[in-house]
């Protein structure tokens, strides 16, 4: 996983993907491989996709609907 340390810049790690794919999904839902070919062009290959995923739903950024078999974003209330 490349986060931003000295030898990567932001721009060069994850971090900087989750903006391109948290919109993505603001937009409308999305199956995992629809997703990944949506963001294809921003991403370096396929592991760095799974991880992005991996820290977006971490960290409650996204969810999946087993039923409908699909990538949300999950929006947030604060009370």
């Amino acid at each position: 996983m490349r986060l931003p340390n000295k030898l990567y810049s932001y721009e060069k790690s994850i971090l900087s993907k989750f903006p391109i794919v948290l919109r993505t999904l603001q937009k409308a839902d999305h199956s995992v491989s629809d997703l990944y070919l949506a963001v294809k062009a921003d991403v370096s290959d396929v592991g760095e996709f799974i991880e992005i995923l991996d820290c977006l739903y971490a960290l409650g950024a996204i969810e999946f609907d087993d039923e409908k078999e699909v990538l949300r974003y999950v929006v947030r209330t604060h009370e």
